[in-house]
């Protein structure tokens, strides 16, 4: 055993190594999604615990307490990689779990010694979480072994040797493992088949390892070995000459593709926002209770309570989902009892809607009204509730079949309404009147990496980017259909300050063919720019871009003034994901260039001119949709166009 020992320890000193070693082999094509291979390994099994009652026909003199020993594993696996960083591995194989124990005096000064034999079927289903920069990798997951052998060898001096199985053994024994890897690459960066060496080390807990169900016997494993990946990738294209820092038009076939790399720093806003807050809460199915996703204070809390306290909500990202912004709707029960409080003539309506009738709807108000008499002490008497089957506005329209649950989940909700100034405002339908917040904001669509394939909506069914860094390394982005798409210049560079990029576009034409197209770009991240200015928000209802008109009185008297001679005004168009893609981008475009034209207007009429207007609608695009999609107070929020203010420099 001494030699199995040698040779394990030599393979987990090489393993350490190499995780530390960076590879310039990194593959210059798109990697497989999809790897399958073998592995062998050796198994340092540590037992501990006690063990004397080996079976019913052998109790030993005397216990055996710990043993160690090296035992082979073999598996067939495969991994699933849909990007760089996360993914699946599933391992099944033969894992021996034998080890000889320390030896022991019987009474009679008999030496004794015991070798277990235990080995088991094992499936470990793990997490695969890589990096974009290195091949190194790591895995966790749960680990399933099936017993297939019980052996045992017991000697002891005088006595016969004894070769039986082990009594009581469990059957299965449900544990967990974690570990790490490395993925050399073993195939030319332009072959289509991928082979990958892969040298691994993992560790076994001894919690769930416990081989009997009697005594006190338990399996400590660390796992030290080679797999060995097979994977089919794309064929790597024939390379053009790089062109230094955007790409000319490069034609071939019968489509034209162009890089233009950032035009400006990426600018940082430190800005001063009016941030509507709806005056709807939503209802999870099935229960009347205020969902926990709201922030509910205790009366002691309420009493402290005050609107401005959400004044310093933070945004990282003007194109990005907010939660600073989020957070600040998700305290609308706290304005709302603020502003009670504060103005005690208000009065307010309560108006449920559930699909479930009637009765559900109006306990979901009666919750809302609860909560306001209980924690912010409101008189129930300026609290109205109702419950109806149909939210007023709906986000149903008569005869729709497609998306139903969505829809569904938007119109089970409580609606605020209220004739009282000091609570809602008319624009919008009589959404909530919105909280003023700071915020800073970069906006990185002009440091953006633009890339346009010429007519692709016409003759390519879809296409995709590869950008290969100088170290080989592989970021995918797409599918695309469209004929332009930005990406963050930040996205591509990650946590490097510059580098240089060959662009790699793959297309797949509307003839069946596909073409590849190179070309080069190289990404510096400046110093960003910070401007002062203002944000508005103004929220439609469902389907809606006619409902512009309820805002003409807020954008003229509200947003015009304080555009001065000199500034530029960001409109922005957004949608959410309910529809299809072609109509939600036509609609943020006719909300988005509507608003820019009340605003136009005013500025004409007050006798200022020089203001640039940069307006673009955005449609359903994750990428620059304001908040998510999953829960109904996003999809509204979604639905909007946000008009940002920057003073002239």
């Amino acid at each position: 055993m001494s030699l199995i020992d040698n040779i394990s320890r030599k393979l987990t000193i090489s393993f350490l190594t190499v995780i530390f070693i960076s590879t310039a082999a990194m593959a210059q094509t798109t990697q497989p999604v999809w790897w399958f291979g073998v592995s062998g390994a050796a198994n340092f099994n540590f037992y501990d615990g006690t063990t004397q009652r080996l079976n019913n026909a052998l109790i030993t003199p005397t216990p055996f307490h710990k043993g160690n020993g090296v035992r082979p594993y073999a598996s067939l696996l495969v991994e699933y990689r849909p990007g760089p960083t996360w993914g699946g591995m599933l391992n099944v194989g033969y894992d021996g779990l034998g080890a000889k124990f320390d030896g022991v005096e019987a009474p009679c000064n008999c030496p004794a010694d015991l070798t277990s034999e235990l080995s088991y079927v094992s499936i470990e289903p793990s997490l695969r979480l890589g990096f974009k920069t290195t091949s190194l990798y790591f895995f966790a997951g749960p680990s399933l072994a099936i017993n297939v052998n019980k052996g045992f060898a017991y000697t002891q001096l005088k006595q016969p040797n004894t070769n039986a199985d082990f009594s009581s053994v469990n059957s299965t024994m449900f544990s967990g493992q974690v570990g790490a890897g490395f993925d050399i690459p073993l195939s030319s960066p332009n072959s289509e088949s991928k082979v990958s060496l892969s040298p691994f080390i993992s560790y076994h807990p001894y919690f769930g390892q416990d081989p009997r169900n009697i005594e006190s016997l338990s399996i400590t494993t660390v796992r030290a070995g080679l797999a060995l990946k097979f994977g089919k990738g794309h064929k790597a294209p024939v390379q053009d000459q790089p062109v230094a820092v955007a790409a000319p038009p490069v034609v071939l076939s019968d489509v034209t593709f162009t890089v233009r790399g950032p035009i400006n720093a990426p600018p940082v806003h430190v800005v001063s926002e009016t941030f509507p807050v709806l005056n709807s809460v939503f209802f999870d199915d099935g229960s009347a209770a205020i969902p926990g996703r709201y922030i509910l204070l205790t009366k002691e809390q309420a009493a402290g309570f005050k609107e401005n306290q959400l004044q310093n909500a933070q945004s990282l990202s003007g194109t990005v989902r907010s939660a600073g912004q989020l957070t600040v709707y998700y305290n609308v029960l706290n304005v709302l009892g603020d502003r009670m409080r504060a103005n005690p003539a208000a009065i307010v309506s309560l108006e449920g809607s559930s699909a479930q009738g009637p009765k559900d709807a109006k306990e979901f108000a009666e919750s809302i009204k609860l909560y306001l008499v209980t924690v912010f002490e409101i008189d129930g008497s300026r609290i109205t509730t109702h419950g109806s089957l149909r939210a007023h506005p709906s986000s149903e329209h008569p005869g729709g079949t497609t998306e139903l649950v969505l829809l569904g989940a938007e119109n089970r909700r409580v609606d605020i309404e209220s004739k009282s100034p000091e609570l809602l405002v008319e624009a919008g339908g009589g959404i909530m009147k919105p909280v003023q917040i700071n915020t800073t904001q970069e906006n990185p669509l002009d440091f953006e990496v633009v890339f346009s394939v010429d007519s692709a909506q016409q003759k390519v069914k879809s296409w995709s980017v590869n950008a290969t860094d100088e170290r080989g390394t592989v970021q995918h982005f797409g599918p695309f259909t469209g004929n332009q798409q930005g990406l963050p210049a930040a996205t591509i560079l990650g946590g490097s300050p510059s580098g240089d990029y060959k662009i790699t576009m793959l297309a797949e034409l509307n003839n069946g063919s596909t073409v590849t197209k190179q070309a080069s770009v190289h990404l510096l991240r400046p110093d960003p720019i910070i401007t002062n200015g203002f944000r508005y928000s103004i929220v439609f209802d469902y389907n809606k871009a006619k409902s512009i008109a309820e805002y003409d009185k807020f954008l003229t008297n509200t947003v015009a003034p304080l555009i001065i001679d000199g500034a530029t005004v960001t409109i922005h168009g957004h949608t959410d994901i309910i529809g299809l893609e072609a109509y939600n981008q036509k609609l943020s475009d006719e909300r988005a260039q509507q608003t820019q034209k009340i605003i136009e207007r005013a500025i004409a009429n007050s006798g200022r001119d020089h203001v640039k207007f940069e307006t673009t609608g955005f449609g359903e695009d994750a990428a620059h949709s304001p908040f998510d999609n999953n829960l109904p107070e996003e999809r509204f929020y979604n639905r909007t166009v946000i008009i940002d203010i920057v003073p002239v420099k």
